[in-house]
């Protein structure tokens, strides 16, 4: 988990160094342990590091013959690669593996890799670079058109820090972050700035790009015929490759631990492979009535011989730090599980460097309600997701938002692949652009702000290929989802009750937001970036009502948008003040 930068500029251009530790800078929080550079010619990479394999000579950048890289997150099979290639490596870092495979394979290095990662090689002999991102989208990775050529970054905030970019919105995505809490597809929040999509691999030279291939995340075809006994012991042994491969590091791992079934099963794994107790950390409210999993988790600890570890999140801790914690939001995602998230990961910190976490187990084995929506044909009541937006008929905003759903309307029609079965499609759908730009965005933004590496041995190729193409009966049967997980944690770890009815996960910002309301609704009513779309005296009374569900959803995704507009846009660094004080300066 580290921080990648740089510039593929036009021939006759050199790169600034002046700039290049601008872009190196902006990244130092993602990379606390070392950094890095390379400039040969127009092309300059940085790098900063988070030590976590190979912590004597895994500096990068890597060398080898003509080749430089610099990466961001983990090869996992890095000694698979190794030994099964044959490679001759010079260092025990992961990622130099994917260096000599390219060199060997060229645009297709990536086809066998497992893990997280976003991967910049500068080709000396064949004047390009190539870039590359994990077929999940786990790791980030942006890039830009600028000073007579590409820039690329793991966050757009350094693109903008290092003034190759100006902060200018773009009103479709602003619409989209409004009434879904993420934003999808290549194109981010920000004018001039594009995700490296999952899976995508893209040639530059001459700053231009040559080529783009994608590698997809999910194996083709529709359900397969398979029993519910094979089903399980495939599984069974996918699972356990992953987390295996999920636990490889030079330093202390622990998890992240709730109440629910995919943390459940991580922790049942780890606990299998690990003979050492594993360190697990979960977090809990001071609201009464909210859903606190703390005593849940613990009674999974017990079970599993864990060592437990609780964070208490408080109206006054999350008033204090929410500035801050909006502020690494540079891609915005108004998920409320950014609060918890950040708080685990300031914990965590104190005792390991990784941690694992159950992040894709509902897209990948079908446990969201609205899957079960998604199943039924319309005249049974079954429904596209994410058809109503946080603002519909709440007359807040000073004019409907359009076009919010455009992207998501083309991501559904790209999941619905010939073959595959209505509850796929809307997997598909989810993994696609749900999954990389809002849960995992979450990840690793609230980890990379306190120098932890976030993994999800669920995200995994082998997982994948076992589990995807299941019969929609293995996944969802009695109305519940997961099924197969389920069983499996009925077999392996009864403890955790798997098929007890499901609680969904919730943060009390709305009982948070209603406590402030007199206080807060006319601080973030007078903010230049929830003036320009919302009417002060309607900002206010929906502040007053937030203990409504629908009301404090939406009341939340105003708060959140001050505080990243007010960041991001209008470029306040937080510095140390609470969300009150930060949002009556001036």
């Amino acid at each position: 988990m580290c921080g990648i930068a740089g510039l593929i500029l036009k021939p006759g251009h050199v790169p600034d160094a002046a700039l290049l530790q601008r872009l190196t800078a902006a990244l130092a929080h993602r990379g606390p342990d070392g950094a890095g550079h390379h400039v040969a010619a127009n092309v300059a990479l940085a790098h900063t590091r988070l030590a976590i394999i190979d912590l004597a000579t895994g500096d990068q950048p890597l060398f080898a013959g003509p080749a430089a890289l610099v990466g961001n997150g983990e090869i996992y099979n890095y000694r698979e690669l190794r030994d099964e290639n044959a490679l001759a490596c010079a260092t025990g870092s992961d990622c130099e593996p994917p260096l000599h495979l390219f060199r060997r394979d060229g645009m297709a290095f990536a086809e066998g890799l497992r893990g997280m990662y976003a991967l910049a090689i500068h080709d000396r002999a064949a004047r390009q670079v190539v870039l590359a991102r994990d077929p999940f989208g786990i790791k980030p990775l942006y890039t830009a058109e600028a000073m007579g050529g590409i820039a690329f970054a793991s966050e757009p905030q350094a693109l903008i820090a290092a003034g190759l970019v100006a902060p200018r919105l773009r009103a479709e995505a602003r619409n989209e972050l409004l009434q879904m809490q993420f934003t999808t597809g290549a194109e981010t929040i920000f004018e001039g700035i594009h995700r490296v999509l999952p899976g995508e691999t893209i040639a530059i030279a001459e700053g231009r790009v040559l080529e783009r291939r994608l590698r997809p995340a999910l194996p083709e075809g529709g359900p397969e015929a398979i029993g519910e006994a094979e089903a399980l012991a495939r599984f069974d042994a996918a699972f356990q490759d992953s987390v295996a491969l999920h636990q490889r590091s030079d330093v202390p791992y622990g998890m992240f631990l709730s109440g629910g079934t995919d943390s459940a099963a991580v922790l049942a794994m780890m606990a299998r492979l690990n003979t050492a107790p594993v360190t697990a950390f979960t977090a809990g409210f001071d609201v009464k009535g909210a859903a606190d999993e703390r005593e849940r988790a613990a009674g999974l600890a017990r079970a599993a011989g864990a060592r437990h570890r609780t964070v208490m999140v408080g109206e006054a801790d999350v008033w204090r730090h929410l500035p801050e914690i909006v502020a690494g939001m540079d891609d915005p995602a108004a998920d409320y599980a950014i609060i918890p998230t950040w708080f685990l990961a300031r914990r965590a910190r104190q005792e390991v460097k990784v941690v694992l976490s159950g992040e894709g187990g509902d897209e990948i084995l079908g446990g969201y309600g609205r899957y079960r929506a998604a199943m039924r044909p319309w005249w049974l009541g079954g429904k596209a997701p994410r058809t109503r937006g946080a603002f519909d008929r709440l007359d807040v905003l000073r004019r409907p938002p359009t076009g919010w759903r455009d992207g998501i309307a083309a991501a559904e029609a790209a999941a619905a692949l010939p073959g595959r079965s209505r509850l796929m499609a809307a997997q598909a759908l989810d993994i696609a652009d749900w999954l990389p730009n809002d849960l995992l965005l979450k990840l690793d933004r609230c980890l990379m702000a306190h120098g932890v590496e976030g993994r999800t041995p669920f995200l995994d190729p082998g997982v994948a290929e076992a589990c995807f193409r299941l019969p929609d009966g293995l996944k969802v049967r009695k109305g519940a989802g997961k099924w197969l997980l389920r069983e499996w944690l009925a077999r392996h770890f009864p403890a955790a009750e798997p098929h007890r009815p499901k609680q969904g996960f919730t943060v009390p910002v709305g009982a948070w937001i209603a406590g402030a309301a007199e206080r807060l609704g006319p601080l973030v009513a007078a903010q230049p970036g929830v003036e320009e779309i919302a009417r002060p005296e309607k900002v206010v009374a929906l502040f007053r009502a937030a203990a409504g569900k629908r009301e404090g959803f939406a009341a939340w995704h105003l708060l959140f948008h001050a505080l990243w507009h007010r960041r991001h846009v209008e470029g306040i660094v937080p510095r140390g003040e609470d969300t009150f004080e930060y949002l009556a300066a001036r």
